[in-house]
């Protein structure tokens, strides 16, 4: 098989310093406790510091539910409908009702406070269990070091039944890919597409270093989302041998490959913000057993958006809230 291309120089730099990330991180008392918290499991979430995120950097409003707060998102509150039927870790047959996989994309030290008021939201609206696609090395800083709150919220989220998943190392397009794909590319995420250009042994070593950002942070990574669902065929190859699971736009790829289309809202052109509520709301009612249902923080700056998520919700109440892993 040929050679790729050459590593790109900012890659050789992502390896060493995943590698010295843990002893880097201890340097300070804020890593100090995050260690403790990540080597000692029977540690009560209410004792992990002050540098923890507690609930209370999100305030519920006086009198209601917990709810995003409408001054940064275009989200109106309702009171919380009952919970879903919340799946156990693996779930063997699927529910009357069928299945539904929330995935929150971008979760990092610039969306973490909005992703915590997501997450509690879409918590109001019953959805009990959801995947946070996690990018460990934001503009090539590993999320830990610039953000222990954050790192505090993952962990207790996984201890909630939330899953972890890799997404990209720092989900930010460093060479262009093949001049066929590229208006397919620019079409999924533009400069988000960050594996479109890299070779196999680039791709390779890219995964291996996000891996250790978030194995370094006490999380238990099982699967893998590519930025703007940017997959090459040597990335595919890495993916199959490092992890349980990883997922494309139309399918879930686990021991046997699960067919189901990701719902995603679109919100870097006029026409994607025009067009896709309409497409997420129309396709939830084609998916049978498996509703995929994507959100990025960026979406709830748009209240069109909003709204289609949760019809979308409502209407999917009878559903099991599951996870990826819990489908692998």
């Amino acid at each position: 098989m040929r050679a790729g291309p050459p590593n790109p120089p900012w890659l050789a730099a992502d390896v060493s310093w995943a590698a010295d990330l843990a002893p880097a991180a201890a340097a300070s008392p804020a890593h100090e406790a995050l260690a403790a918290r990540t080597t000692d499991p029977t540690r009560p979430a209410e004792e992990i510091g002050a540098t923890r995120v507690a609930r209370a950097a999100s305030p519920p409003a006086a009198g209601g539910p917990r709810s995003v707060r409408v001054s940064q998102l275009a989200v109106v509150t309702r009171p919380a409908p009952p919970a879903r039927p919340v799946a156990e870790s693996r779930v063997p047959a699927a529910p009357s009702g069928g299945r539904l996989a929330v995935a929150l994309h971008d979760v990092e030290p610039a969306t973490h406070r909005r992703c915590i008021e997501i997450r509690e939201w879409l918590q109001d609206l019953g959805v009990g269990r959801v995947t946070l696609l996690v990018i460990p090395a934001p503009r090539m800083h590993p999320f830990p070091a610039r953000s222990p709150e954050l790192a505090y919220w993952l962990l207790d989220r996984q201890d909630a039944g939330d899953a972890i998943a890799q997404h990209g190392l720092h989900h930010r397009q460093t060479r262009p890919g093949p001049l066929f794909a590229r208006p397919v590319r620019r079409w999924q995420g533009g400069a988000a597409a960050e594996y479109a250009g890299l070779g196999a042994e680039a791709a390779a070593e890219s995964v291996e270093a996000g891996r250790r950002v978030l194995e370094g942070a006490g999380l238990h990574v099982r699967g893998f989302v590519a930025p703007a669902y940017a997959y090459t065929g040597a990335l595919r190859t890495v993916l199959g041998e490092r992890f349980d699971w990883w997922a494309t736009l139309l399918t879930l790829h686990a021991r046997t490959a699960t067919r189901s289309p990701a719902l995603c809202l679109g919100t870097s052109s006029p026409l994607k913000r025009a067009v896709s509520p309409l497409v997420v709301r129309a396709g939830a009612t084609l998916s049978p057993q498996l509703l995929r249902l994507d959100l990025h923080p960026a979406d709830f700056d748009h209240p069109r958006h909003v709204a289609a998520v949760e019809r979308v919700l409502e209407r999917a109440r009878d559903r099991v809230a599951v996870t990826y892993n819990d489908l692998c």
